[in-house]
């Protein structure tokens, strides 16, 4: 048995590539679908959604290495000659579509995987090389993108792949000949003479590329929707002028960090230091909530289920400034989303030449304000947000 392809048959090496891409596609087209419209609206069926999503990628990903190596072996390989070289457009269409599922089985993939590295913390590839990509960001534009060409090219998968499946079934069925027996048990077959035309099919594989993913352009699936506009927030009177500073948040989303900042926020401040422990002043923190980016889940934070940034435009922290018997804090109330909840800041200050330098943490539970409030199983998405707080501010 050879493993190399001669002019008449195909090597060992091919057919295995070939059967075994087969095995993948059959399960991992109808896998990728299970996923998609198993439901989630209780917590064992989110966590049955992620594990059959996690297999999916993983057998995708495979799929792509095969499919990579399968195109490089085809590239140092002898292509077998077409039995019926005088059947010109048949030969044609099958050239096509040969190269329609060389290139959907790695865009295919490919456009996932790009996907899922976009994205945070939802049903993780199922090995120990990590979940990013390179020059891939967290991004909702570019997660978007990707998942508007793996659903365009998955469609033309499944063309591509049914014309396959029924040029094989004419050729056993109809013509009877050996085409089946070549890819089956490498049966030799076809003339030495015979040769392969290859521009024209490619320029007609492209053309089909062109038109599905013209046409989706065409349908809108490229297009991304506006986030809710940020309110304008009016200039904080304050004895002390903000230059600098951060003001961020970390979860965790099914075992996976996620942080993110917002963007536009003021902070109006009273305040004179104190060496016992006592009130030292007071401060007002206006937050636009539609500012936040939250790495490739932003949109999702700012929906209706979450932030709901378009009914809630911002947030606002009233606090006291107490001295405390190490450091300082701020105690007093956190309205979001409609909700007013005690919140206590530690912070650590450094003062120099009229220069305040803060940094501070805590902790605040979601369901107090009825962020995600369809997720109650914290391994999933955790109660807990971590706040950080650092700036910068001068005395006025």
């Amino acid at each position: 048995m050879s493993l190399a392809n001669t002019k008449t048959a195909y090597g060992a090496v091919t057919r295995s590539l070939h059967w075994l891409t087969a095995l993948g596609i059959l399960i991992m087209i109808p896998l990728g679908w299970i996923a998609h419209f198993a439901p989630w609206e209780t917590e064992a069926q989110l966590a049955v959604k992620a594990q059959l999503f996690s297999v999916h990628k993983t057998i995708g990903v495979a799929l792509f290495f095969i499919a990579l190596f399968r195109i490089l072996w085809a590239l140092t390989q002898t292509k077998p000659a077409p039995l019926h070289p005088e059947r010109r457009a048949e030969v044609l269409a099958a050239e096509s579509v040969h190269w329609l599922l060389y290139s959907t089985l790695v865009i295919v993939p490919l456009s996932g995987w790009i996907e899922h590295a976009a994205t945070e913390g939802f049903a993780p590839i199922l090995w120990s090389f990590g979940q990013d990509l390179p020059f891939v960001p967290n991004s909702d534009s570019v997660a978007e993108a990707a998942a508007s060409v793996h659903f365009l090219a998955q469609w033309l998968l499944v063309a591509a792949l049914a014309l396959h499946v029924a040029g094989a079934l004419k050729h056993a069925v109809i013509d009877r000949d050996g085409t089946l027996a070549r890819m089956l048990r490498g049966a030799e077959g076809g003339s030495h003479g015979a040769s392969h035309v290859v521009l024209r099919p490619v320029a007609l594989a492209l053309a089909a590329w062109v038109a599905v993913i013209g046409g989706g352009a065409a349908a809108g699936m490229f297009s991304t929707e506006e986030a809710p506009a940020a309110p304008q927030l009016a200039e904080a009177q304050s004895d002390w002028q903000v230059t600098e500073g951060t003001l961020a948040i970390s979860l965790v989303q099914m075992g996976k960090e996620i942080e993110g900042s917002f963007a536009d926020w003021t902070a109006e401040i009273a305040f004179e230091p104190r060496e016992t422990p006592g009130k030292a002043g007071e401060v007002t923190v206006q937050i636009a909530i539609p500012t936040l980016t939250l790495g490739s889940v932003s949109k999702q934070a700012l929906g209706a289920d979450f932030f709901n940034a378009e009914e809630h435009p911002t947030a606002t922290f009233t606090a006291d400034i107490l001295r405390a018997d190490s450091g300082y804090e701020a105690q007093g109330t956190l309205t979001l989303k409609g909700a007013e909840v005690p919140v206590t800041l530690p912070f650590e200050l450094t003062l120099e030449n009229g220069t305040a330098t803060m940094q501070g943490s805590t902790t605040l539970d979601r369901r107090n304000y009825e962020i995600g409030s369809s997720m109650n199983d914290p391994d999933q998405l955790s109660f807990e947000v971590a706040v950080d707080v650092a700036l910068t501010a001068t005395k006025n």
